[in-house]
């Protein structure tokens, strides 16, 4: 398939799992972690989004997430956006959403997630140094350091160099971190995901809002904690977090739902091969994020242009070849150029033989330009 129809089959999967979903609006945040892009949750991604809001006009909303994580103050802000048009929220995680991503998850009236699914660990993450580091490892690396101290009734040399370069100032950032990433999770799972937990499911008692609170809290905690989940990376699948007291919608159960919902999340991987890092979407409309913009050398496409190319080097040889792309209509071959290989994307190397699959640069074109590439024709 050329760009056009990955991106309209991603759209008619979006269709399905709304009608499937009871015709709820729907809304995609994704972002590619394997480029070097700015890939995460940050501030400009709230005009994009509000942006993509502002299409739609339902009453309940499902949010298709995938992300490595961001800034929590973005996810609070974007939380705002939503729940200020939206009473009910659904969170869908095809895939992986970690970190800042984690944190958006909670503010759901329902999770759903899959078998291949997993969020992550909230625990903050500081600078110090110019290294990254948990902040609730950091805090409990003080905390042992401390009690070494009044044990031993003295100071380990080896720590002087790393407590001189620290500040009160920086102590309490990463307090102050890690108590906003537990604060708006608690208030979000006792506030919207346990709004209709209304009895419990072994004694069948009422559920009260203090119950609600400890609950949230105590799930609050367990997930901020780096010293039970070890590295900031770490899977948290549905397993997990129904471990934590949090119940999952687990929608491999629904086999139509599970089908729409893994075509169009495999259809958005295939999207992120091309220089697309990131894709605010719903069913009618779109704003993509390139890394560059496609080109000879890399310069841009300029608007209207026809013609596109690629400054090809053959991994094997390593000659260079200029290949001509057609946009939407064939044009007469530029001097010293070879046709794009349209039929099945592959070139080979007139010097050495060698074949290589250039689907990638195809879909990369196509993407940034919105034309088709189109085959060389014979023109007079």
């Amino acid at each position: 398939m050329d760009f056009a129809q990955i991106s309209n089959e991603r759209k008619e999967q979006l269709r399905q799992i709304s009608r499937l979903r009871g015709n709820r609006d729907i809304i995609v945040y994704a972002s590619d972690s394997t480029k070097t892009a700015p890939n995460l949750i940050d501030y400009s991604d709230l005009l994009p989004f509000s942006d993509q809001l502002s299409n739609l006009n339902g009453e309940a909303i499902d949010i298709i997430l995938e992300t490595p994580g961001g800034f929590a103050e973005v996810v609070e802000d974007m939380v705002k956006l939503l729940r200020s048009r939206y009473e009910k929220v659904g969170i869908i995680i095809p895939g992986y959403c970690k970190s800042a991503g984690t944190i958006f998850t909670m503010a759901g009236d329902e999770i759903l997630m899959g078998p291949m699914s997993a969020v992550g660990p909230i625990d903050a993450q500081v600078m110090f140094n110019n290294k990254r580091f948990s902040a609730e490892a950091f805090l409990e690396g003080l905390t042992k350091i401390k009690t070494e101290v009044l044990k031993k009734g003295r100071l380990n040399p080896a720590y002087i160099p790393m407590l001189q370069n620290l500040s009160p100032g920086e102590i309490q950032h990463c307090e102050n971190a890690q108590t906003f990433s537990q604060r708006l999770v608690s208030q979000w799972l006792a506030k919207y995901k346990f709004k209709y937990w209304g009895t419990h499911e072994t004694t069948g008692r009422s559920v009260t809002e203090e119950e609600k609170r400890r609950r949230a809290k105590k799930i609050a905690s367990a997930l901020c904690k780096q010293s039970k989940w070890l590295t900031h990376g770490r899977s948290i699948k549905i397993e997990d977090l129904e471990g934590l007291g949090l119940k999952i919608t687990n929608f491999s159960t629904n086999q139509n739902l599970n089908d729409a919902i893994i075509r169009y999340y495999t259809l958005l991987r295939i999207s992120f091969e091309t220089n697309i890092y990131k894709i605010i979407e719903t069913i009618d409309s779109q704003i993509y994020r390139f890394v560059v913009n496609p080109g000879i050398g890399g310069q841009p496409i300029p608007h209207g242009q026809q013609i596109a190319g690629i400054d090809f080097e053959c991994p094997k040889c390593k000659e260079h070849f200029l290949i001509q792309l057609n946009l939407g209509k064939s044009e007469p071959l530029k001097p010293g150029h070879i046709p794009f290989p349209v039929e099945d994307n592959l070139f080979q190397c007139p010097k050495c033989g060698t074949q290589s699959n250039l689907s990638q640069f195809r879909l990369q074109i196509e993407a940034q330009t919105g034309k088709k590439i189109v085959k060389q024709e014979t023109l007079p």
